[in-house]
């Protein structure tokens, strides 16, 4: 099908006037259709949603793979639909642990696929920025509420973050060189900070 035929498939079908560009613009990734359009394009190629998405990155993109309607998903996680809603068009996640955990397990998402679709994943690197240069211990808590995994493991996890980063620091000194984050060797891992977590969480 060319795009003038996708165009005309969702004008005749489902009343939705896109343009044979914008079509274009999908298929090159440059623009992204709405929850409607998704679902009218699918109508139209004969397909599932979920077959049109490369990658589930967001909650939307997530929940639409697994062919989940909005309230559906809401109640499952125990959460109010319009609340849900919103969460999802601004990617940001604010449910509680309980809802959290719930999320993950009706979306079928690891800590890691959890973190990116929820937009907590700046928020988990200044926690084990802070974690790994400072008191580890006190960090376990807060990483706790952003991550759905088992306490021992995490607090192995954040105490090896934190040994791991302090190494460096001596290295670093031991060298005899200085600046504010211990060195170019510091300032290099506390950058990627959540990817030596997750390679550290075996994740």
């Amino acid at each position: 099908m060319l795009p003038g035929h996708v165009a005309y498939g969702l004008r005749a079908q489902y009343g939705l006037n896109v343009p044979p560009d914008t079509v274009v613009s999908w298929e090159r990734g440059l623009a992204r259709p709405d929850t409607r359009e998704l679902t009218a394009l699918a109508g139209v190629l004969w397909c599932s949603p979920g077959d049109l998405i490369a990658t589930a990155t967001t909650l939307r993109e997530h929940r639409i793979a697994r062919g989940l309607a909005a309230d559906d998903l809401a109640r499952r996680v125990g959460v109010d639909v319009r609340s849900y809603l919103k969460m999802e068009e601004t990617g940001r996640w604010r449910g509680n642990e309980r809802q959290t955990a719930a999320l993950a397990e009706v979306l079928g998402l690891g800590a890691r696929e959890l973190l990116a679709a929820t937009g907590k994943d700046a928020e988990l690197a200044e926690v084990l920025r802070d974690a790994a240069t400072t008191r580890w211990q006190a960090y376990v808590k807060p990483a706790a509420r952003l991550l759905p995994m088992d306490r021992p493991h995490l607090e192995e996890v954040l105490q090896r973050l934190h040994a791991d980063y302090q190494a460096r620091m001596v290295a670093t000194y031991s060298w005899g060189e200085s600046g504010g984050s211990g060195g170019e060797a510091g300032r290099e891992y506390l950058e990627r900070i959540v990817d030596h977590f997750w390679a550290l969480a075996g994740r």
